[in-house]
């Protein structure tokens, strides 16, 4: 385990809650406590787990998929959309010493690159993966890493974040208004119709056509959206970094069963289309807890 609670952590815990009783949290040596003494240890990684103890919790990506998630950010593919992230943040945060919480995370790397961005911001990253967690931790000086199940809730006081970050990951409407500042902003981004519709024989997942009327019900009127734009790109991969761009999501659990086969037919290079709309929500109202 770590010698203390990492700075980070630390920084933002009054602003977690104990998902037993829901109270504040505070730093104690190598944890995080409430004052009914309910004590969350710090993994040995660096991220606290923040989990209530009913139902079954979701257990977010495997080793592999995080891994796979990893090389892709690593080789740069996703780099358009990482940019316009951090370009949309500087915008929507009303905060000089903005509050981030990137809500499914995964690796931690767009919060890290909007907190490259934003010098006076503090990022923390909420997955459900242990794995992801780990390396979230290690993303960035300024990111606190919560395992939680954001399904269950989030596991933050009411209004205590300036800017919710919502990428390809599950949204808890209630939970995700909840914990948005009255002023604050909620950024999402979600793949459209054309993303990666070139390897669509290689899986069997597909994009909902009521995706956009889904997030609509989830986030208003509570939230009022103010912007929306879409970024398309073309990668241009080899047959090896096909199969890393499929494993990374959803589509790794539900590939062909032939896609050996399937992936030496493909020319290389093979040009793939990256299509995503990124969308702003603005709660209405001021000021901050």
């Amino acid at each position: 385990m770590p010698t203390a609670v990492p700075a980070p952590l630390a920084g933002i815990s009054k602003r977690l809650r104990c998902p037993v009783c829901l109270q504040p949290l505070a730093p104690a040596r190598t944890s995080l406590v409430c004052r009914d003494g309910h004590t969350h240890d710090v993994a040995r990684q660096g991220y606290v787990t923040l989990r209530t103890s009913t139902g079954r919790p979701a257990t977010g990506d495997d080793a592999d998929m995080v891994a796979a998630r990893a090389a892709v950010q690593g080789a740069g593919y996703f780099e358009r959309l990482t940019g316009a992230l951090a370009e949309t943040a500087r915008t929507a945060c009303g905060s000089d010493s903005p509050v981030i919480v990137d809500l499914g995370a995964g690796t931690g790397h767009h919060l890290a690159a909007l907190l490259g961005a934003l010098p006076h911001a503090t990022g923390i990253a909420i997955d459900a993966s242990r794995y992801a967690s780990g390396r979230a931790a290690r993303s960035h000086p300024r990111t606190a890493a919560v395992r939680a199940d954001v399904w269950q809730q989030i596991p933050l006081g009411e209004g205590t974040v300036d800017l919710a970050l919502s990428v390809f990951a599950p949204r808890n409407g209630p939970e995700l208004i909840r914990v948005v500042r009255p002023g604050g902003a909620v950024l999402v981004a979600t793949p459209t119709s054309e993303h990666l519709h070139e390897l669509a024989a290689l899986h069997a997942i597909r994009v909902d056509p009521s995706k956009l009327a889904r997030l609509r019900r989830q986030l208003t009127p509570a939230l009022r959206p103010t912007s929306a734009r879409r970024i398309t790109w073309t990668l241009e991969l080899t047959r090896d970094d096909v199969e890393v761009v499929l494993r990374m999501g959803p589509s790794g659990r539900h590939l062909k069963p032939d896609l050996a086969r399937r992936l030496a037919a493909l020319p290389e290079p093979v040009l793939v289309t990256a299509s995503i709309e990124l969308r702003t929500f603005r709660r209405e109202g001021a000021g901050r807890e």
